[in-house]
């Protein structure tokens, strides 16, 4: 594929992404995706044959990697655990704040939507919230407890989003903060 349709690939994902973060599965309709990325419907086919699907899963999973890639970028330092989590917290706070929280987590509503009746956007999702607790068990390995912590902190950074973005505000997140720092002591 040259420059030209990589662009038109990624401007189409991104704005996948866009409608998805902010309004599910079924706010990313075709006709929306294409008025939002600017690219003509045949692209569309184009870059994503098997169609909306094929297109949210991908986005899923580049938007899954793209804060698995900031996640590894916060733990080269190697911060304690607790440290670890409320840079996660605030990363995500911030993503949701630039939005004016109409933007929380890139897979949640997709699961909520998706998960019990399409498999292959069920396994997207899973695939990454997957690769999220393994940045999480990584920085708990210490811990005999690392994987249900893992589960446990990514429960409760999903609950936070969640009522970030009902509230307009980062309270919850600090919240989860501190009480994830309490946790891990």
């Amino acid at each position: 594929m040259g420059q030209k349709g990589a662009e038109t690939r990624a401007r189409l994902l991104d704005a996948t992404q866009d409608l998805i973060e902010s309004g599910g599965y079924y706010g990313a309709g075709l006709n929306r995706v294409i008025a939002a990325s600017g690219t003509p419907r045949g692209s569309l086919y184009f870059h994503f044959p098997e169609g909306k699907d094929q297109m949210v899963g991908e986005s899923v999973r580049r938007a899954g990697r793209t804060i698995a890639d900031a996640l590894g970028g916060l733990a080269e330092s190697k911060p304690p655990a607790a440290e670890f989590v409320a840079g996660m917290l605030s990363y995500l706070g911030d993503r949701l704040e630039a939005s004016h929280w109409h933007k929380g987590c890139p897979v949640a509503a997709v699961a909520l939507e998706t998960a019990a009746t399409n498999d292959a956007l069920q396994k997207a999702c899973s695939d990454v919230y997957g690769s999220w607790e393994d940045a999480l068990r990584t920085q708990l390995a210490d811990r005999p407890d690392a994987e249900d912590l893992a589960v446990t902190i990514l429960a409760l950074i999903e609950g936070a989003l969640l009522l970030a973005r009902a509230h307009r505000s980062r309270k919850p997140l600090d919240s989860v903060a501190r009480q994830v720092g309490a946790l891990l002591g």
